[in-house]
């Protein structure tokens, strides 16, 4: 995939553009937003998302066209589960709703910087060593299985905060109000940070730990670094308008984190496939490619992401409808 240097700098100048956009339509003057607000911009970012991929297909080619939208729906898919432990850090930290647009766009905008350096950082290592694809395959598998064994989050879970969030705790003055939308205020002349800036952190670094298998995942279906930066990005920014737009249905969402083991594990094996057909590794079959099992072509990735998501949806509402149908029974 050709991708000359100007169409990489007008994408990166359009994503650059919806993020002040975002922030000065949106997130400037503090306020929370209604079900309609939420609802009109989450479709209108999922309709940039589709109309960069038709793109993809018009001027690149089904295959590539295919790879992203496999990227893409992969990467949402993630996001969705990702959105839980916002839910919970917003908790745990109180944030007030109004407040609660700010802390995610600002923690969209570090985690969209992180994982473009991710992304080139994987991008180097694909190229140089052909053995990237068995760690990352790896890394993914077992990620799926600590999906499987988690069966999902209980929402009646806290927060519980990782070893750099209390570090900066530790070294940084901080207040124990908020004072309005500040992210730092001076008080009898000494500098504090506020717990915003602290629940920022949390989901800076949350974001960390959400690239470990969102990057290598994408890479699993596409190895163009153009459609794996694009893929991550469009699926960033419609994330601050779901988290108001489903974070009451999350706990719904029951059987989520089987669907995610289902795909992760999927691509996780894929890379596999991969690593083997362009093994190099002299204590693997001599360092000699291993084709017996045929590659996963990009059609049936999509095929099965797709699948998965739907029969991880219907399971997820038929199993609320039931557990509702027996609350009724037992009150009647």
């Amino acid at each position: 995939m050709d991708v000359s240097s100007w169409v990489w700098a007008l994408t990166i100048a359009a994503i650059v553009a919806m993020l002040v956009f975002d922030f000065i339509g949106h997130v400037r003057t503090p306020h929370a937003p209604t079900l309609r607000e939420s609802t009109i911009w989450s479709a209108v970012y999922v309709g940039i998302a589709v109309v960069f991929g038709l793109l993809i297909f018009w001027f690149y080619g089904a295959e590539f066209g295919g790879e992203y939208f496999a990227g893409y729906i992969t990467e949402k898919s993630l996001s969705i589960d990702n959105l839980f432990v916002f839910v919970l850090i917003m908790a745990g930290f109180g944030v007030p709703r109004e407040l609660q647009q700010k802390v995610l766009l600002f923690g969209i905008t570090f985690a969209l910087v992180l994982r473009t350096v991710f992304i080139l950082v994987g991008a180097a290592a694909i190229e140089n060593f052909s053995w990237v694809f068995y760690l990352f395959g790896a890394i993914l598998i077992y990620t799926a299985w600590v999906q499987a064994r988690s069966g999902g989050h209980d929402g009646a879970e806290d927060y519980q905060e990782n070893a750099a969030l209390r570090f900066a705790r530790k070294i940084l003055p901080t207040t124990e109000e908020y004072h309005s939308d500040r992210m730092t205020v001076k008080l009898d002349g000494k500098r504090f940070i506020t717990p915003l800036a602290i629940a920022l952190i949390a989901i800076g670094t949350a974001d960390v730990i959400f690239a470990v298998d969102s990057i290598p995942a994408i890479f699993g279906l596409t190895q163009e670094t153009y459609l794996v930066f694009a893929a991550n990005a469009f699926s960033l920014l419609g994330l601050r308008q779901l988290f108001f737009l489903i974070d009451g249905l999350l706990d719904r969402l029951v059987y989520l984190a089987y669907g995610l083991a289902v795909i992760l594990g999927f691509i996780g094996a894929k890379l596999v496939v991969h690593a083997l057909h362009t093994n190099e590794l002299p204590f693997i079959n001599g360092g000699e490619h291993i084709t017996v099992i045929p590659e996963i072509p990009t059609w049936l990735s999509l095929l099965v992401i797709l699948a998965t998501l739907a029969v991880t949806t219907v399971a997820s509402l038929a199993k609320n409808k039931r557990d509702r149908g027996r609350r009724v029974a037992e009150k009647g």
